[in-house]
């Protein structure tokens, strides 16, 4: 839902930017994300919780359009608006895999965490704060610095707590 959310805010502003990079990438992401929390909802045990957290995104959603829309008018005073409601979509979607980060550490198991999406964070993030760099945007660039940083703890988290070395309850000794 944070990445969806972030995809749609970054489509807008792209479209007030007439960025075309910014609409490509996140009119594909915006698409891909409602396709899995459509697939989500559709095979989710637990409906009413997961309709209710996607109904208030979408209500932040219509909120935010409504505010962007009709209360800020001045092009210019939109933009960095929207550049920082973007912002605080994806600086949390960014750290959103960080909050079993106290689970790991007890268990010093990495088992929820995925590598390649560590890796695919990283990619991502870096190219995202490479293309704010060079286009001296900051409301692209600040906030996708976090995903770089979130990712090298992943990765550390990764090498500190290696997959196959991790404890299993289920299995116990056998004395001789």
């Amino acid at each position: 839902l944070l990445c969806f959310c972030s995809n749609i805010g970054w489509l807008y502003y792209g479209y007030l930017k007439d960025d075309w990079t910014l609409i490509t990438v996140n009119l594909i992401g915006a698409s891909l994300q409602a396709t899995y929390i459509l697939v989500y909802i559709y095979y989710s045990t637990e409906k009413k919780n997961v309709l209710l957290k996607t109904s208030m995104a979408l209500g932040v959603l219509i909120v935010a359009y409504f505010y962007f829309t009709t209360v800020v008018t001045e092009v210019n005073y939109r933009l960095s608006r929207l550049g920082l409601f973007c912002s605080v979509f994806t600086i949390s979607m960014y750290m959103s895999p960080l909050v079993d980060l106290v689970k790991i550490i007890q268990t010093r198991s990495t088992k929820c965490l995925s590598f390649s999406l560590t890796v695919t964070t990283f990619l991502t993030s870096t190219a995202w704060t490479l293309y704010g760099l060079q286009l001296s945007d900051l409301y692209i660039m600040v906030p996708n610095s976090p995903g770089i940083i979130t990712s090298l703890i992943r990765f550390w988290l990764f090498w500190q707590y290696p997959t196959g070395k991790e404890k299993h309850s289920s299995y116990r000794p056998l004395h001789a």
